[in-house]
């Protein structure tokens, strides 16, 4: 009975000291007013990351898979932004400056990568990747 306790607290302390290691890790920093930020992960190493700064920005974020890195953000007003991605070891970042913006990047697949910044007001980008290895760069200077 001894050894059962024993080895019982024993992997209790292996699984807490390594589930670091397989966490998942969502940062968030908001300032202004009214403000959203929201997502969900499934499986293990995602990152996800969120900066606004203005007022009525939303920000969301899902991942499903492992090793994912997510970025958004966004300075301005009434800024939307959206990444979902699924697979391994994909990257996606949104950058956003001026009002009244929409970007969505979806991954699915594997060692995607998609960049972003849009800049003024009113624009609009969606990228979807499909497969692996792809690479979409973009930055648009709207009215």
């Amino acid at each position: 009975m001894k050894r059962t306790i024993i080895t019982t607290a024993v992997a209790a302390i292996i699984a807490i000291t390594a589930a670091p290691a397989m966490a998942n890790d969502v940062f968030v920093q908001q300032y202004g007013y009214s403000n959203a930020a929201g997502g969900n992960q499934s499986g293990w190493g995602h990152k996800f990351g969120v900066h606004q700064s203005g007022k009525w920005n939303t920000a969301k974020g899902r991942q499903t898979g492992g090793n994912n890195v997510g970025a958004i953000g966004q300075q301005g007003n009434n800024n939307y932004a959206d990444t979902w991605q699924q697979g391994w070891n994909n990257a996606a970042g949104v950058g956003q400056f001026g009002d009244n913006h929409t970007t969505i990047i979806t991954q699915d697949g594997n060692g995607n990568i998609a960049a972003g910044v849009q800049v003024g007001n009113g624009c609009n980008a969606n990228v979807v990747q499909a497969g692996s290895g792809n690479i979409t760069a973009f930055v648009q200077a709207c009215p």
